[in-house]
């Protein structure tokens, strides 16, 4: 263990921070950039498929590299790569066909999503390992790091909207591409010795799975969360934004990018606040790993009724109001905020339930899950909002959640 760990454990936040300042602006780039090109909502969806499915098989190798090569190289490994895709996005030519530009779209894609599941891998288990033992201190100090780190994303979700309309799709890529190869050079000089790095005794690569069954059964229920989460975040809902609040001029496209970004950024941001005050907001505190077990069935209940009621209202509209813009909005905050509380309480019980000596590949096992979630989510985001726009869009988040909750249900008899 690191000698200083606040020190440590303020550079694995500092550089995770920058690294999703850049993951957000790239998704919200990518996104709107191409939905103004005319790409249909399941095309959307495809460029994001591979960063997904790149996520689940890059959780399952992440563990097993840091726990051979220590968690220093896999978090260097993570900002390296996402500068590399960076670079390579900037490369696109709009003279290319549609199916070439999305196959390039989805692998550079893809290479960011192995990117940002090492960084993350990396940084989660970094605070099992350097976390006090005092009551309490766990789930405080991984809520601060999972709730900073995605109110920092939610500004990356507004800079990318915003350098879209101000400065264009390639020079906001290659700008970003610039910043975070500069954090890289100060992380790798000032990372402080000593941050865990190769364990003694490292499994080989077939033990992926874990043997505990509540790590399991908490990672089924991640994967349900997420994608309820995702079927109508990554495209059904700021595709329906975009087009109700874009009025077909270049000024209202550039308005409808900023309200469309600073939507998805203020959803993020909230959702991070609140994980990151999660412990208070619980009383978790000094309470035992079996009461928090009880809130995460709890809170899984609480988000089911949420995506339905917002599919009603969808269908009862037929068609975009002011009044029903009003209600998403405030829906969807609400969703978020019992999201964040859930989320909260996962990273939390995956830190609890997994043991120190395998700590890398129970949580990568774990966000290998979280990873399947989201690929679900997003492939569903494009077919369903396709099939039967938002109401349906919704109405599957809805799903996702109650199998969510069914789910979070076993963890008392594991």
């Amino acid at each position: 263990m690191s000698q200083n760990p606040i020190r440590a454990y303020a550079a694995v936040t500092a550089a995770y921070w920058a690294f999703m300042l850049s993951d957000g602006a790239l998704r919200m780039l990518v996104l709107l950039h191409f939905n103004g090109l005319g790409f249909s909502p399941v095309d959307l969806a495809w460029l994001f498929l591979l960063y997904e499915v790149a996520g689940i098989v890059t959780n399952l190798g992440a563990g097993w590299l840091a726990a051979r090569f220590g968690l220093a190289a896999t978090l260097y490994g993570g900002l390296g790569l996402q500068i590399f895709a960076l670079v390579a996005l900037a490369q696109l030519d709009p003279a290319w066909s549609l199916t070439a530009s999305v196959i390039f779209v989805m692998a550079v894609q893809g290479v960011s999503g192995v990117a940002k599941d090492l960084a993350k891998m990396s940084s989660k288990s970094a605070v099992k390992l350097l976390a006090p033992s005092a009551d309490g201190a766990l789930f405080r100090w991984v809520a601060a790091l999972t709730g900073s780190k995605n109110a920092v994303k939610g500004l990356g979700f507004f800079l990318g909207a915003a350098l879209l309309a101000l400065a264009g799709f390639k020079p906001a890529v290659w700008g970003m591409a610039g910043v975070l190869a500069l954090i890289l050079a100060a992380v790798v000089l000032f990372l402080p010795k000593g941050l865990p790095g190769r364990m003694k005794s490292a499994e080989s690569w077939g033990g992926w799975r874990s043997q505990n069954p509540r790590v399991n059964r908490l990672s089924l229920a991640r994967m349900f969360l997420f994608g309820a989460r995702d079927v109508w975040f990554v495209v059904g809902i700021p595709v329906y934004f975009h087009a109700v609040l874009a009025d077909g001029t270049a000024a209202g496209n550039r308005e409808a990018f900023f309200l469309t970004g600073g939507f998805m950024a203020l959803w993020i941001i909230g959702y991070g606040t609140v994980q990151g005050f999660a412990p208070r907001l619980l009383g978790a505190k000094a309470q035992p790993e079996a009461a928090i077990t009880r809130k995460a069935i709890t809170w899984a209940g609480r988000l089911v009724p949420i995506p339905f009621g917002l599919a009603l209202a969808v269908a009862l509209a037929g068609a975009p109001a002011p009044w029903l813009t009003v209600t998403l909005v405030a829906g969807l905050l609400l969703f978020g905020a019992v999201f964040a509380l859930n989320s909260s309480i996962h990273s939390y019980l995956i830190l609890a339930f997994g043991s120190a000596e395998r700590i890398t590949r129970d949580v990568g096992f774990y966000y290998m899950a979280n990873a399947a979630g989201r690929l679900m989510g997003t492939l569903l985001s494009g077919l369903s909002y396709q099939i039967g726009g938002l109401a349906l869009c919704l109405a599957t988040a809805g799903v996702m959640a109650a199998a969510s909750w069914l789910s979070a249900r076993r963890l008392l008899t594991a």
